[in-house]
């Protein structure tokens, strides 16, 4: 029972340790999006805190996977952020989400 619970907590420190960093992730975004996730990309792109959570990981996800690219009454910065959205995990993406919740 308490190697059991040994390597239970062994186990829940090893998935912390590799949990996504929001914060870290989103100094890359900072450069265009601002440090606190405030600035208007190329005057086009609305303030990411202005975004609801669950439409901003929604478009996170469709930049990733290229269906979002304009239309609908977003950007067409698709061709741009695809290829940014491209190395992170949903993990990630849910990191740098919640984190950017946190900048209201």
């Amino acid at each position: 029972m308490k190697k059991i619970l040994f390597v239970s907590v062994i186990a829940a420190f090893a998935c912390s340790a590799f949990a996504a960093d929001g914060a870290t992730i989103f100094k890359k975004c900072a450069v265009c999006h601002g440090a606190k996730a405030e600035k208007k990309y190329l005057n086009k792109v609305p303030v990411l805190t202005e975004i609801d959570a669950a439409t901003r990981l929604a478009d996170m996800k469709a930049y990733k996977d290229g269906s979002l690219n304009g239309g609908k009454g977003k950007v067409g910065m698709g061709g741009i952020m695809k290829g940014q959205m491209a190395p992170l995990s949903e993990a990630d993406m849910a990191a740098v989400n919640d984190y950017i919740s946190t900048l209201k």
